[in-house]
């Protein structure tokens, strides 16, 4: 499983352009997220090697504004795309994108396989937001957006869900605003939960990545614009 973050507000390639956003792709074919600028997207993604017109899927996890400013660009390369997207979204804006695409899929509150191995958490309050869980066999991986529903709470309905551990949690934990103890206290119950490997970014805030850096050691996968990670 590769792991290319191709918008983010942290930087790994000082090639790339980094705004305030989030997005990632899963092997070739799976774009989670699409960022703030789809513009900026766009560019990021064919100096990373993506076609964007092989793309197969695209999963949306919430709707705000720095997740959601990409799609537009995407879809207007690539009608072809199956959608996932939470109904969190505008009704208007799904019934837009359904003119764009024959093959959109809105997810509701309940867990949803979507194909093979790639599931939905459904979407989770509040915010109205969904999570992507990845079925690796003896143990699952977890993409979030932002977390906005919490990411031990994320976990645990990952955990639920497919009653085997999550190995790996990637993206923004949603932590930026948080206390040290707020923190440490997340990073523990991660822990406790049976995470073994984490990758905060975006919205997770520069002092949760250092705690989770420290707490994690070599365990500890740092994310930002350009980085692969290979999982």
């Amino acid at each position: 499983m590769r792991f290319s973050i191709v918008f983010d507000n942290y930087r790994a390639n000082e090639k790339l352009e980094s705004f305030w956003g989030f997005g990632c792709m899963i092997n070739d074919d799976f774009l989670f997220d699409t960022g703030s600028n789809g513009r900026a997207l766009v560019r990021n993604m064919a100096k990373m090697n993506f076609d964007l017109e092989k793309l197969k899927y695209l999963f949306i996890s919430h709707p705000h504004w720095d997740h959601i400013g990409g799609i537009d660009s995407v879809v207007d390369v690539n009608r072809n795309l199956t959608l996932f997207l939470p109904d969190s979204l505008s009704a208007l804006y799904i019934r837009d994108l359904k003119k764009l695409s024959e093959k959109v899929k809105v997810i509701n509150e309940y867990p949803t396989r979507l194909f093979d191995n790639f599931y939905s958490t459904g979407v989770m309050h509040p915010v109205g937001e969904q999570s992507l869980v990845i079925d690796e066999g003896e143990f699952s991986i977890v993409v979030t957006g932002c977390a906005h529903p919490g990411i031990v709470n994320i976990v645990k309905r990952a955990i639920e869900m497919l009653n085997k551990p999550v190995l790996y949690a990637l993206g923004g934990f949603h932590l930026m605003r948080s206390s040290e103890e707020e923190i440490a206290e997340v990073i523990k119950e991660l822990k406790n939960l049976g995470v073994e490997y984490v990758t905060p970014t975006h919205c997770s805030g520069d002092l949760a990545i250092e705690m989770f850096k420290e707490a994690y050691g070599e365990n500890y996968i740092p994310g930002g614009v350009g980085r692969i990670i290979e999982f």
